[in-house]
């Protein structure tokens, strides 16, 4: 199991890449994957899942879903998405509510993500999936990682370690998103983060 960024290089390199192995990735939003679909892309054939019941309202959902299948356009990228389902999302963290930034809301709202990509990676038989959320300074990578190995060893699957913030990842991700001209939002997704910068922009 890799557990750090030098080892998760180092199994990179070990890939033939004249025989890629298939890689579900989940994503977020098109600017949190343009520098992790760049680090993955020399070693795997991708395929982007967009699932992410978190966001809210409906049509901004819908907005980062087109800006997602612009950008992997470019690079012949497959995208499948998931159907929305807000309450799907709610559901999950019921009780967290109000818990703020990295707190358990935020690691059940990973969890349910996370496992709908697991779901889809054994239904359609991909050798690895993972996700983009880790390249975010504000998402835990610790508690990423973990779901995404607890997924692994029940669904009898391969997870992808995650940490894309390393190696100025999110500095990349902001650069590129910028030479692509992508709608960047303001806000992590969720209805309970829109309210959250709202008090912070108040303040």
């Amino acid at each position: 199991m890799i557990d750090n960024y030098n080892d998760f290089k180092k199994f990179l390199d070990s890939i033939d890449q004249t025989n890629k192995p298939t890689l579900l990735l989940h994503t977020c939003c098109a600017p949190c994957s343009t520098h992790t679909i760049k680090v993955l892309l020399p070693y795997f054939n991708i395929t982007v899942f967009y699932s992410n019941d978190n966001i809210a309202p409906e049509k901004e959902y819908n907005k980062r879903l087109i800006e997602e299948e612009r950008f992997c356009k470019e690079f012949n990228i497959p995208v499948i998405h998931d159907t929305y389902n807000n309450k799907d999302y709610l559901d999950a963290i019921k009780g967290h509510e109000n818990d703020g930034e990295k707190s358990q809301r935020c690691y059940l709202c990973y969890e349910e993500r996370l496992r709908k990509t697991a779901i889809k990676c054994k239904e359609l038989n991909f050798n690895y999936f993972t996700t983009s959320l880790s390249i975010s300074p504000y998402k835990v990578t610790r508690w990423i990682n973990e779901i995404g190995y607890n997924l692994a060893k029940e669904f009898n699957i391969n997870y992808l370690y995650s940490n894309f913030k390393k190696e100025e990842g999110y500095k990349d991700s902001i650069k590129l998103s910028q030479e692509y001209g992508m709608y960047r939002q303001d806000y992590c997704g969720c209805q309970f983060s829109l309210l959250e910068r709202k008090e912070r922009v108040k303040e």
